[in-house]
């Protein structure tokens, strides 16, 4: 019980990371119907950032400006080359931001090698945040910090699972985030102005708004969220050339599941495909298992065997574009989405 208690956590802190990752790209298509295909590689940007960042000025500092200085080439982008085809529909669009993506991750091969760098979760929070415990007679009890050997030895009859401390961070990270992105959008005037130009550009403008100005802040910030997420998860995973490569598709499940342009959707989708991804790989059951225990054993010259032994922790990777296809035929519009393009 304690194990499923720590990997719901550990689903529920990925699953945030993920919304972090999405919701740039959610913001950006939300406000500017741009599905920005370099949105990942300015996730790489950020976690190459914080690596040189930190050994210069320290994590802490590089938390606040490897996503600025993300934030700013994203901004610089959109001003002097994704405005000007922006006129000309979604197709240059997606070009642009596809050669983007490829330019930056050579430029990475290049400035960086082909291999991964030592970026790693500072020591001030690569211990345990706590323990759950499943003590023999009093059950599951959790504890601060990583519990005493003696109590979680085996022969004792008590097992003890530890949940990281970075883990903890990065879902405080995720909701802090979220927080002052709704308070931001929601509460401010900023936020009001942002939603006029979404919704009545031209009345914005006629107001006195800098509409492009506001749309070149929205890519900016879009980005700057691409590069917190790579911040907070290149040293918890990987830091390498591949890692844009390795969660761009996911973070386009994420958007189309949570629905396009919304916010709440993407949210939604990023803790269910947490969850999902997160507790996929310790079940070790497949459909010829689940037959020879109703006493259907499948025999091993059928020609479907292959398949049937296929586990679920064996098709843990590719659970989330089975998602997105049955969401797809479904439910097209996604979980919350309203945007009809």
């Amino acid at each position: 019980m304690e194990t499923f208690v720590v990997f719901f956590l550990n689903g529920l802190s990925y699953g945030l990371l993920l919304f972090m990752l999405s919701s740039g790209l959610t913001l950006i298509f939300s406000m500017m119907g741009v599905l920005n295909f370099a949105h990942a590689s300015f996730y790489m940007l950020g976690a190459y950032f914080a690596y040189k960042l930190t050994g210069i000025v320290g994590f802490a500092a590089a938390l606040v400006l490897a996503p600025l200085l993300v934030g700013a080439l994203g901004a610089a982008f959109e001003r002097y080359s994704l405005r000007r085809v922006h006129a000309y529909g979604h197709v240059p669009e997606l070009l642009i931001t596809f050669g983007l993506s490829y330019l930056i991750e050579q430029m990475v091969r290049l400035y960086f090698g082909n291999s991964t760098v030592d970026y790693r979760v500072p020591e001030a929070l690569s211990g345990t945040l706590f323990t759950v415990a499943n003590i023999a007679g009093q059950g599951l009890t959790m504890m601060g910090g990583a519990a005493d050997p003696v109590l979680c030895a085996p022969d004792t009859g008590n097992s003890c699972t530890q949940f990281p401390a970075y883990r903890g961070f990065m879902a405080l990270v995720a909701l802090f985030m979220l927080g002052s992105l709704w308070l931001l959008l929601t509460r401010t005037r900023v936020g009001l102005i942002i939603q006029a130009a979404l919704t009545h550009p031209e009345m914005a403008q006629a107001l006195g708004h800098n509409v492009p100005r506001v749309m070149m802040g929205v890519f900016g910030g879009g980005c700057a969220l691409a590069g917190l997420a790579g911040v907070i998860g290149g040293n918890a995973f990987v830091t390498e050339p591949n890692m844009a490569a390795s969660v761009g598709a996911i973070i386009f499940v994420v958007v189309v599941v949570g629905g396009m342009g919304s916010l709440a959707g993407a949210f939604l989708a990023s803790l269910l495909i947490g969850l999902i991804q997160t507790f996929a790989v310790i079940v070790d059951v497949s459909v010829a298992t689940v037959m020879e225990s109703m006493g259907n054993p499948v025999s091993f010259e059928h020609w479907a065997y292959p398949l049937l032994k296929i586990t679920v922790a064996q098709m843990a990777p590719i659970l989330p574009y089975l998602l997105l296809v049955l969401m797809l035929i479904l439910r097209p519009k996604g979980l919350l989405g309203t945007r009809e393009e």
